[in-house]
This record gives structure tokens, sequence and C-alpha cells, in this order.
């Protein structure tokens, strides 16, 4: 919060919490607050929204845009697609998006891309390219082969029209063929996988959905980075997260985390924080540059409630013990009644919300089972030891603000691990590697 460059070995500050930082707020970096430009490239995002959601941009032929293709990899997918998921059934913003399409562009593999554009018409389809330098390599060869497909049905000066940009390099995106004015800023303060509050999330959710859906989300992170910097330890919920996951992994040994959303349109969390988990602690030294003694980092995977009851579960009740995060909502985004039902669908599934942990602490014993009349040579099979550790939250619901909860709640969590375990959260080298 301080904007000291506690990302050592890239010289930089760590400052994502000043992309959702309140208009007043100062929060610096080398000396200079940081607030007001992030503030003008919002500004930016939302005049340039409203311009297009009205429909006064248009197209090359003269058609206003209604699909939005985001192309970027990493850090510039796995965040805007988990929040663009979470959003996509909650009623405020469906209602705000209809009529619309988002979609997301990553791999380099071509039939990411020949899905991306399938049933899609170049005449009324807006793409943004989201690559800090525009150097990098997937994204660039994506961006080429879309381009390509607007020239080829709508002539090369359509570029101009149809693409925007989110990065710093002006020079590589005007030879690109966008117009410099049409391309939004974001800083090397920000690392990827900490970027969806930047242009790269900000301004592909806000043509989906709108600027003021978009600064909701963006308060629900601002409000965990305040509790965050505040509240005191034994009450600062990603302070006690990180301490549970540094206990679990380096103490009791387990080394993977279980994130559990008994809810659909979280199903795309899980991949996120795989990402933000495993890219940010996934390391073997100490800041120092010294080999860690112990190990570092967290295997995470995850998958929507039920599903994941009919898949992992059984390793997780009978096999290796693996921490559970258990991710509740106590109302439906799309709640459902049935006639002649004992309880509404989103009861039923909550009741398997609240029932697994359960199960995980107590297990079933030989003499409960004895007791149910089970078969001798079957007590083993059916014997439950317990004492697996999980944690639940339970939301509200299911809005804009919440999902900016949660995700600031892991982004900081993720960083205590980090301090505790004394490595740089920050840098990415063995991502680095693989480019």
């Amino acid at each position: 919060f301080n904007g000291d460059k506690i990302n050592s070995t890239e010289n930089r500050s760590v400052l994502h919490v000043a992309l959702r930082a309140p208009r007043d707020a100062v929060i610096n970096s080398d000396g200079v607050n940081v607030v007001p430009e992030v503030w003008s490239v919002k500004d930016k995002i939302k005049q340039f929204s409203e311009t297009f959601r009205s429909g006064s941009w248009v197209g090359a032929t003269g058609k206003p845009l209604t699909n939005v293709v985001s192309v970027g990899i990493g850090g510039s997918f796995l965040g805007p697609l988990f929040v663009h998921t979470a959003l996509q059934t909650d009623p405020e913003a469906a209602e705000s998006a209809k009529g619309r399409q988002l979609r997301f562009l990553a791999d380099v593999d071509p039939v990411d891309v020949a899905r991306s554009i399938k049933d899609l018409d170049p005449e009324t389809t807006l793409v943004v390219v989201v690559s800090k330098t525009f150097t990098t390599a997937e994204t660039m060869l994506n961006a080429r082969t879309i381009k390509e497909w607007i020239v080829s049905s709508l002539g090369p000066q359509a570029v101009s029209k149809h693409m925007i940009a989110v990065s710093t390099n002006l020079k590589l995106v005007k030879e690109f063929g966008i117009d410099p004015n049409n391309a939004f800023a974001f800083w090397d303060w920000v690392g990827g996988r900490y970027s969806v509050c930047s242009a790269v999330g900000v301004l592909p959710l806000s043509l989906q959905y709108g600027f003021p859906i978009v600064q909701k989300f963006l308060e629900g992170a601002s409000s965990i980075d305040n509790h965050f910097r505040t509240a005191s330890f034994e009450k600062n919920i990603p302070v006690l997260l990180g301490l549970l996951s540094v206990w679990n992994v380096s103490f009791l040994g387990y080394p993977a985390r279980a994130i559990l959303p008994y809810s659909q349109a979280l199903e795309k969390l899980a991949p996120h924080i795989q990402q933000l988990s495993m890219e940010s602690n996934g390391k073997g030294v100490s800041i120092d540059g010294v080999p860690l003694p112990y190990e570092a980092g967290e295997i995470d995977f995850g998958e929507p409630g039920t599903n994941g009851q009919h898949s992992f579960y059984q390793l997780i009740h009978q096999g290796r013990v693996i921490p559970c995060d258990f991710i509740g909502l106590i109302k439906s985004q799309q709640p459902v009644y049935l006639k002649g039902e004992t309880v509404s669908n989103h009861d039923e599934l909550m009741s398997n919300f609240f029932a697994q942990p359960d199960a995980l602490a107590y297990g079933k014993t030989p003499e409960q089972l004895r007791s149910e009349n089970v078969s001798e040579n079957l007590i083993p099979h059916k014997t439950f030891k317990g004492n697996r550790p999980s944690l639940s939250f339970l939301l509200s619901s299911l809005s804009a603000y919440e999902i900016g909860q949660l995700l600031a709640i892991y982004e900081h969590r993720i960083a205590v691990q980090g301090f505790i375990w004394g490595i740089n959260s920050f840098d990415q080298w063995g991502v680095e590697l693989g480019k």
C-alpha cells in the first residue's frame, strides 16, 4: 500500500490495489500518486463503452457493433473470464448485456481462433487486443489472425474501426493498424495475473455489461483491500486464510487445496486461482535468492459443487488429505421453486454445501457402520477417518460487488502466504522461461 518495490527481482511496486482505489485515495509509486492516472484510464473506458453500447460507434459498413472478442493470454484472460462467467447469470448484469456477446481468445491453437469467431460476423465485431508490450507471441499471432479475418471481409481500412488495444506500447499499436487514441494503458506495477481490475478486464467487461456494473465489482474488491489493510490480524480474512494455508502446506504437509464453489456461476474461479496462486507462489528460493528449506506454494484445483462431488471427492473423503475451500451463496442468482418439491433447487444445492464439510470433519466410524448393520467385510471400505480440514465462505449473494470481494480475498490471501514463506509472489520467471 506504500508503493514500496516489494517485487525486488523486477524492481517494481505491487499496486493492484490502486486499480480499484477511490478517486481521492493517495497511493504513491516512485513518489507519484498513481490514483489520478488510474481514474483517467477508467474515465476513458467509461466514455468509450458508453459510445460503443449506445450504437454511436459503428463499424466499417455503418453497423453498430454488438460482439466483442478479447484477445490475450494468462493474466489477460483468466481473470476477466472468471468475472464475465460469474456476471452472465446475475440478473442486473444479464439485463445490461442483452443482445451482446463477449468471447475470449487465448490459446495459440488455431482451434481456439475457430471457436472464438464461430458464427460471428466481422461487420458487427470489435476485437480488443490485450498485450502490455504488444509483443506477447501467442497474443500477437492471434491478433494478426483475427485482423486477417476482418481485412479479408471488410478491407484494410476496417481495422481502425474494428480493433482496439490495451497496451503501453503505442508505437507498435499504431504500426499494427490500431488508432493509438483507441489504446488503453496499464502499468508495470500491475502483474498480469493481478490485472483484471485494470483496463485488461475493465474494458471488455464494460463493453459487455456497462461501466456502472464493473465499477461495483471494483468497489467490492476495494472494500476487501480496506479490510486487509486495517483489520486486526485475528479478524483479518485474507490473513487468517493465508495462515491456514501455510499451516496446512508447511506444517501438516498437505500440498494441495480444492476450491469448491457451490455456484455454477463461479465455474471459472478455480482456473483463475490456479494461475494466481501457483504462478505467484511456485518458487524454490527466498526473496534473497537462497534455496528454501521447505516446500512453498500450493497445488490448487477445483470444480463447482455437486459436479465435484460426483468426481474427485472420493479422493478427498477416503484418499489423500486435501484441505478444501467451500464457497456458498445464501441467495441464488437464478432461483427456481418447483411445485411439489420439498425444497427449492438452491436449498438442495446448499444442503450439499453444509453437509460436505461435516462429512470431512467427522467422518464415519466402524462403530456407526456396525450400528447400521453394515456387513463386516464392507466396514473398512465404508469407514471415513474424518479430521480433514476445510473452511467455508458464505456470501449473501453473487452480484458484481461480491465477485470483486471474492477476487480480492484470494489475491491478498496468496500474498500473505508469500510474505510468510519469504518469497517474491510477484514475479514469474518460470513463465518467462517457457516464453
